[in-house]
């Protein structure tokens, strides 16, 4: 139900009735309310921090801007998140990029680069820095949806239930990626074996895969992930860093006033920042804990990996299909990975 007085009557009208065309974005007294699907389970430490950041948009807007949170599948089912948000089943969501990497070419490079940036801040700047933002929000554009900002964190370890020492060790071995990660893993030789984040418990348990990606090593300690998988493999160089993505309903997103846009933009910015750091301490702990699991950490030799990064590109560019503006993202990281050095 809309409530509405004088000054919100004229709003309405001069953004052409967009905001009455809302009923899921609640308004009263220059009150909007939405709706926001998390990526991760409740309870974990992503989750957490997406509190924060619906807290922090509360705080940046005197409580006028505020988002009701959920975790993930707690509206609809994952897979069903993009849909739910260009139809304003609900305004907003948290997501992988990559998980729709075969429909949109250039979510490939929006999400991770396997064997890319081996530092969060550096691909943090190719966002803010290098027109990626401006790139992810083009592409989101193509799919009626707002890309708001990434949230950017480090490495996602390999689990492995065989010991494996080298890159080429993997190949032949079978493998849960995702994304990009999934096609240039099985360019090296690993038998890519689909399966949704849920599923790798009980894969990497029943043997249907030898190794797996899932997430960063506290939340696949959170999901039990040492009880199945004896073997962690570091750095994670099939996802050296990521990042995860506010998304918005477009339309929803264009009739807030231009202080609440702010807000989330710089909430969003925020919350990546503190949670890599709390991450990076984190990690510290976990490892630990892995350890005391009887889990063995192998850390692979940096010149391996650069080999393999060398490998990789032709796979970066087989990912881009041909399409213009996969092909311009990932034309315009590469030539930042080499002023970086890394290529």
């Amino acid at each position: 139900m809309i409530k509405m007085n004088r000054r919100s009557l004229l709003v309405g009208a001069g953004l052409g009735g967009v905001a009455l065309a809302l009923p899921s974005a609640v308004r009263a007294q220059d009150a909007i309310q939405w709706r926001m699907q998390a990526l991760w389970d409740a309870g974990t430490t992503p989750f957490e921090f997406e509190k924060r950041f619906v807290e922090r948009v509360a705080e940046l807007t005197d409580n006028r801007f505020q988002i009701t949170l959920f975790s993930a599948g707690q509206l609809v089912p994952a897979s069903q998140a993009f849909d739910a948000v260009r139809s304003n089943a609900f305004q907003m969501m948290k997501t992988f990029d990559g998980y729709e990497a075969g429909k949109i070419p250039s979510f490939a490079f929006t999400s991770t680069i396997p064997f890319g940036f081996p530092e969060s801040d550096q691909y943090e700047a190719w966002f803010y820095e290098q027109g990626g933002l401006d790139w992810a929000r083009e592409a989101y554009a193509k799919a009626g949806l707002f890309y708001i900002a990434p949230t950017v964190y480090g490495e996602e370890p390999i689990h492995s239930k065989v010991r494996m020492e080298t890159i080429a060790d993997m190949a032949g071995k079978k493998g849960r990626f995702v994304g990009l990660a999934a096609a240039v893993m099985a360019e090296l030789g690993v038998s890519v074996t689909p399966m949704a984040t849920s599923e790798v418990y009980s894969g990497l348990e029943k043997g249907l895969i030898d190794f797996a990606d899932r997430g960063d090593l506290t939340a696949n300690y959170e999901a039990g992930l040492g009880e199945v998988a004896k073997y962690i493999i570091l750095p994670g160089v099939h996802q050296p860093t990521t990042a995860t993505s506010y998304v918005a309903n477009t339309a929803a997103y264009n009739a807030l006033p231009d202080s609440f846009k702010a807000a989330l933009a710089v909430a969003a910015r925020e919350i990546s920042g503190s949670l890599r750091q709390h991450i990076l301490v984190q990690n510290v702990h976990v490892l630990k804990k892995y350890e005391e699991q009887g889990v063995e950490i192998i850390q692979l030799d940096q010149g391996d990996i650069l080999a393999a990064r060398l490998k990789a590109v032709e796979a970066w560019k087989k990912a881009t299909k041909d399409d213009e503006l996969a092909t311009k993202i990932l034309d315009s990281q590469i030539a930042f990975m080499t002023s970086l050095g890394l290529l």
